[in-house]
């Protein structure tokens, strides 16, 4: 899953992909590089983050949904929201996933608008909110508390008809780096527990940043070495800003496996 960011705020590419004909053209370099999916934000989820409000994404995001379709239309294409109102405009124009990192918390109409839509359905935990989830957030136990929430929120979605459904930890939101850490030595136990598909995004985070002491522009390493590792641990979707090197990723454990490209 490449991101593409049309944000002006986003912690690694905030400000470069605002205009629709450079969005367009990131989304071609993803395709290109070998993105199965293309996950569209228009509200930054970084710490510290006020949310911009449904106008001002429906208002980033309609321009470049419509152009990449026009433009790509084999393109699966997700949208970055936690406003229904911008899920189901998206919808309407032919976007295949929401991918919503508040799990329908945020917005208590989310999961209508997702009812029986056939929709894919990526639910993330995060402790708190976005302005406020990295002031200490601390844990019992953070995988036994991250399985609970998701017993909880499966629930309400097989109830509303959400059939398809991917899990996203949620590296990064709402955790120390301890807690990142754990959840990603147990992906295999929460995949295990739920037989859903894992979404796994560490890319360029502080996660790395802090272990590595670099920052997000010097991550690529990292990122490359944590997404191994999660692969290697069951995940089964890496979002990513690189993705090249994640595709190469994929193919190496795909080859560490035993399976090949012809």
């Amino acid at each position: 899953m490449g991101i593409l960011n049309i944000t002006p705020d986003s912690f690694f590419d905030g400000g470069k992909y605002t205009n629709v004909d450079d969005a367009i053209l990131r989304c071609a370099q993803m395709l290109d590089e070998g993105a199965s999916i293309i996950d569209i934000g228009a509200n930054s989820s970084r710490p510290g983050s006020v949310p911009v409000g449904a106008e001002r994404e429906l208002e980033l995001l309609l321009p470049v949904i419509r152009e990449i379709r026009l433009q790509f239309p084999e393109a699966v294409l997700s949208i970055d929201t936690f406003e229904s109102r911008v899920a189901g405009e998206c919808l309407d124009l032919g976007v295949h996933i929401i991918n919503d990192i508040s799990a329908g918390d945020e917005d208590a109409n989310m999961l209508n608008v997702l009812s029986n839509s056939g929709a894919c359905y990526i639910a993330m935990h995060k402790k708190g909110e976005t302005r406020n989830m990295q002031k200490n957030p601390t844990y019992e136990d953070v995988v036994q508390e991250v399985c609970t929430y998701f017993a909880e929120r499966i629930g309400k979605f097989r109830s509303k008809g959400i059939e398809e459904v991917v899990l996203d930890p949620g590296f990064g939101f709402g955790k120390q780096t301890a807690h990142n850490y754990e959840l990603l030595r147990e992906l295999r136990s929460i995949k295990d527990l739920f037989c859903l598909p894992l979404l796994v995004g560490v890319s360029r985070k502080s996660m790395i940043n802090r272990v590595l002491h670099t920052d997000p522009a010097h991550a690529l390493n990292g990122t490359t070495t944590l997404n191994t590792l999660a692969l290697l641990n069951g995940a089964d979707i890496l979002r990513v800003h690189d993705v090249r090197e994640a595709v190469e990723c994929v193919k190496l454990v795909e080859a560490h496996r035993g399976r090949f490209d012809s």
